[in-house]
């Protein structure tokens, strides 16, 4: 086990949905083992409404999230850069590992349509916990 927490960044375009679902997963999935940052290239005003309630039936609140840019001293920051679509936007570092997660954009779809995007990010998430080798709480317990 480390004795550092690892910092993973979540990057797409607007930071209001992808990269806002995959952050709230690994905080909450993690329960504070992992270091979460999100920012986008050219972030949004505000969170996706659809990817807010959609995380909410989670049990994931990410109404007080705000779209953030994307900062070169988040990346210098971060162990692990996951990237969803921002295509060139996105720097890259040496010595940082990097993950291209090839996800639809939850931009006007409906809430069935986040549904199946949110539950695919959880997918991941879960496998990159195990990839960090840190335990997914993915019971329904509160406690930690």
């Amino acid at each position: 086990m480390m004795d550092q927490r690892r910092t993973v960044l979540f990057v797409c375009v607007h930071n209001a949905g992808r990269s806002q679902m995959a952050a709230g997963y690994l905080e909450h999935l993690s329960r504070g083992a992992v270091e979460v940052r999100s920012a986008g290239s050219a972030p949004a005003d505000s969170i996706n409404p659809a990817v807010a309630e959609a995380m909410l039936e989670e049990g994931i609140n990410l109404w007080a999230q705000t779209p953030k840019l994307l900062t070169d001293a988040a990346v210098e920051a971060s162990d692990v850069v996951i990237t969803m679509g921002c295509g060139d936007a996105c720097r890259w570092y040496p010595g940082k590992r990097y993950e291209d997660w090839t996800l639809a954009d939850p931009a006007g779809q409906g809430i069935d349509a986040v549904r199946i995007i949110r539950n695919d990010i959880k997918s991941r998430v879960i496998a990159l916990l195990n990839d960090l080798e840190v335990t997914a709480h993915l019971g329904t317990d509160s406690g930690s």
